[in-house]
């Protein structure tokens, strides 16, 4: 008996949900060949401030889990990633025109990259915290804490995977939660990430995926007055100085775009600079 394939659709991940743009806009997602892929939701203002929400009202929950809880839900990220990597590969030889080895090692790399992120969850505080030498009875301890909700553009080229899961984890490791603006022309490792988020352990509105145009959607993160940080990794030719002057007006923390084949390298530095230092004076006792 034949049957008739059933085509996936592909929706925004917001508050833990896949709606579809509330514009209800979408564009062709296209292969290397230029042959017909899917349609993928145009994320609009509306579904941007949506995502905004969702990210603040998750934020409590998330900050205040402990890092040895936040790492062993990240790595359970990882666990799903290795489940299903047969589709990850297929989704990338597809979209970007990568050979099976080069999406093959594109998948390996992101979930070693997710991996050693989850790693720093429960340490990085004992690195980048200090024990200040004051003069007088008292202990003075400076102690990174997250920044808040962290709106963020994926890096637009090279793979789009390993650079989605290069910019978010950072920010998640450190107790943010982020609304992210994906790879726009290859978003579908992106759609199918949320659905590893859905079915993971990460509470809803932690990470929230927007697929559409980065020029459109950036404005309206830049200058949102309940965004704390803005990571332009993926900005390249946007104006990104204009970005800058609107995250200015609502005092946001402002990464700038990064190029070359390592943009969004792992590094300590980009769990760091999703935190603000809070320093704590505390009476030495008396004895």
């Amino acid at each position: 008996m034949t049957r008739l394939a059933i085509p996936k659709t592909y929706k925004l991940y917001i508050g833990g949900k896949f709606p579809r743009s509330e514009s209800g806009r979408v564009y062709d997602v296209q292969s290397h060949k230029g042959e017909f892929l899917a349609n993928a939701a145009q994320a609009s203002r509306k579904d941007a401030r949506d995502a905004v929400v969702a990210a603040r009202a998750a934020l409590a929950g998330w900050s205040g889990a402990t890092g040895y809880n936040r790492g062993q839900v990240l790595y359970r990220i990882a666990e799903l990633l290795e489940g299903r990597r047969a589709q990850f590969v297929d989704e990338i030889v597809q979209s970007e025109g990568a050979s099976v080895q080069a999406a093959t090692a594109q998948i390996d790399e992101a979930i070693d990259r997710w991996v050693w992120y989850s790693g720093w969850a429960d340490k990085y505080v004992q690195v980048a915290g200090n024990a200040n030498p004051v003069s007088g009875p008292f202990f003075n301890i400076s102690v990174p804490e997250p920044t808040g909700v962290v709106a963020i553009i994926a890096p637009q080229s090279g793979g789009s995977l390993l650079g989605l899961i290069s910019a978010i984890a950072p920010a998640l490791v450190a107790g943010n939660t982020v609304v992210v603006v994906a790879h726009e022309t290859s978003p579908l490792s992106a759609i199918s990430l949320s659905e590893v988020l859905a079915t993971s352990d990460v509470p809803g509105g932690v990470v929230n995926i927007l697929t559409g145009s980065p020029a459109e959607i950036a404005p309206w993160l830049a200058s949102h007055s309940d965004v704390n940080a803005l990571d332009l990794v993926g900005a390249g030719d946007l104006e990104w100085v204009d970005l800058q002057i609107a995250a200015a007006d609502t005092l946001k923390r402002v990464f700038p775009p990064e190029s070359g084949p390592d943009a969004a390298a792992p590094s300590l530095a980009r769990v760091v600079a999703f935190t603000e230092i809070k320093t704590v004076w505390h009476t030495k006792a008396l004895l």
